[in-house]
């Protein structure tokens, strides 16, 4: 009898240390998932991890959206970038507790998919923010950065400060592998001109988005060639790492760097020239859509479809011909995050 009740207490450890590492906030229990019939919707919210800015200002949209349109909001989290066991989890969860529609920014385009797969069939609306799906057509419908064309835009502004140059290239990825990574990468080099496999590009790094990654990355591909005078950054935190890394070899100004993300501190960055410019995405704009979207299908089973682009726009206090830009000011007006 011991060893069972043992057995028994180290279950309901496990199952409440499981649980509870993945929850950012619920506001509400069980009931059923339906939708379409003039009730009140239901929204979970399933974010890649409950620390990263950027998705804390996401959830913090998507909370008070519902909270504006009379919605009850329940928000869970991987406990990493890449814990896909983790959003399978939030997923499960929030269809016992009842949600009529799920948000989520898949950590892994293709990773969660099977647990999409049963909330849609169970009648749930499925929206990713953020991060598409592989296929797209796995969820109703994405509200997301068209993040090639956020890279574009980086890419051109790029080539448009270095003028006649040929640039002489660094590229701080992010995750190997994950779509936003793949989508910026690429369009990148489509607004540089580049192909991946030109010899103007003298050295990658992947950084999983991490500053400290970033800038030993940086400080690595240095020890190779300082005859550099371009860097691409896939987000703001590598864009801190590798500017630290070229300010310890004295190469800031000569060296034209841009990032992606339109976080607040990275307005900031840019008013400061770490780098010359940023592509500010619209997480707010993200989260709220996401929830309009949830409460008309809870009203009249009306569903969202395809891909709705929330938009990017460079910030930047140096404009060049050709690319459209705001400047710092407008940028720290609507950046998210801590102004």
């Amino acid at each position: 009898m011991r060893q069972r009740s043992l057995t028994a207490l180290a279950l309901a450890t496990t199952l409440a240390v499981t649980g509870s590492a993945c929850t950012v906030e619920r506001h509400w229990g069980g009931g059923s998932n339906s939708a379409g019939n003039g009730g009140k919707a239901k929204v979970g919210l399933v974010t890649k991890t409950d620390t990263n800015p950027y998705f804390v200002e996401l959830r913090a949209a998507a909370k008070a959206a519902a909270a504006a349109n009379g919605a009850d909001f329940s928000a869970l989290a991987g406990q990493f970038d890449g814990d896909n066991d983790g959003q399978v989890r939030a997923i499960e969860n929030l269809m016992q507790q009842g949600a009529n529609t799920i948000l989520i920014t898949p950590s892994s385009s293709t990773g969660v998919l099977d647990a999409i797969d049963r909330a849609r069939k169970a009648g749930v609306l499925v929206i990713a923010l953020d991060t598409a799906t592989e296929p797209a057509s796995a969820v109703d419908a994405t509200f997301a950065t068209d993040n090639f064309e956020a890279g574009r835009q980086q890419g051109a502004y790029v080539k448009a400060v270095l003028g006649g140059q040929d640039p002489r290239l660094f590229m701080v990825d992010g995750t190997a592998g994950s779509t936003v990574d793949t989508q910026r990468h690429g369009g990148f080099l489509k607004g540089i001109g580049l192909a991946d496999s030109a010899p103007e590009i003298k050295g990658k790094t992947p950084a999983n988005g991490d500053q400290s990654i970033a800038q030993q990355g940086m400080e690595n591909l240095l020890q190779r060639t300082t005859d550099i005078n371009a860097v691409y950054t896939m987000n703001e935190p590598m864009g801190r790492g590798a500017y630290a890394a070229l300010q310890a070899r004295g190469l800031v100004d000569r060296i034209v760097m841009g990032s992606i993300d339109g976080g607040c501190e990275g307005v900031k960055n840019v008013k400061a020239g770490q780098y010359a410019a940023t592509v500010m995405q619209f997480p707010k704009k993200m989260a709220e859509q996401g929830v309009l979207a949830a409460v008309e299908y809870s009203k009249t089973g009306k569903k969202p479809n395809g891909f709705i682009n929330t938009g990017s726009v460079v910030i930047t206090d140096k404009p060049v011909s050709g690319v459209d830009s705001q400047n710092t000011a407008w940028g720290l007006q609507n950046c998210w995050g801590t102004k």
